[in-house]
């Protein structure tokens, strides 16, 4: 994956209580928003990220069993206000990898991987993150192979020692709800950019 540090509104997710927002017509601007009204919009915008983030398979075995998804990994940074809802897109985005166990911020570990055959996401808070020197002692690169999916909330906090991002998100107060924005900045967080895009063609019910 390359090196580097990290240094509009075009929506095509449609969910159980998410608000298209859409003023560039087409996919040609890939950076997009969307309003969500409440946790459960979130959580449904995390699983849409899932399958953004996954092969273009169908995840059915021959026997016509569903089996664990793949990811196409990527880099994925949050951004947002203590309580904007990052940890809970997050957990949507297990959801949407069929991991129904909890899925906690990791405030005091720092990340928390969820791996399995096949499949490594790694899940980081950097809340906490006194120096972000600190980062080169956690092997913070090892994680950030290609093939892995990791998702870093407060990346500001580790700025110069993280990988530049695929994705960039942002959640914001808006009403009674959020504004999430998302930015691609590589051809990887193009490719999911376009797939959240696209999604609401294909799919229904998210």
């Amino acid at each position: 994956m390359s090196s580097g540090t990290y240094s509009s509104n075009n929506s095509g997710i449609s969910a159980s209580g998410v608000q298209q927002h859409s003023d560039i017509p087409g996919s040609a601007n890939l950076s997009g928003s969307t309003y969500l009204v409440d946790e459960q919009a979130t959580e449904a915008f995390g699983r849409a990220l899932a399958l953004a983030t996954q092969p273009e398979q169908d995840n059915a075995s021959p026997h016509g069993q569903e089996i664990d998804p793949g990811t196409t990994g990527g880099r994925i940074f949050l951004f947002g206000d203590l309580g904007a809802g990052k940890t809970t897109l997050v957990r949507g985005l297990m959801r949407g990898y069929q991991h129904n166990g909890p899925v906690k911020s990791p405030t005091y570990t720092l990340v928390e991987p969820y791996e399995s055959p096949g499949r490594n996401i790694y899940h980081f808070d950097l809340y906490r993150l006194a120096d972000p020197e600190e980062l080169e002692f956690l092997g913070v690169w090892d994680y950030f192979e290609a093939g892995n999916l990791c998702l870093v909330e407060w990346p500001e906090k580790g700025k110069g020692f993280l990988p530049a991002p695929d994705l960039q998100i942002n959640l914001q107060a808006e009403g009674s709800g959020r504004r999430l924005s998302w930015q691609p900045n590589s051809a990887a967080g193009r490719k999911i950019a376009q797939r959240l895009i696209e999604l609401p063609r294909n799919l229904h019910g998210i």
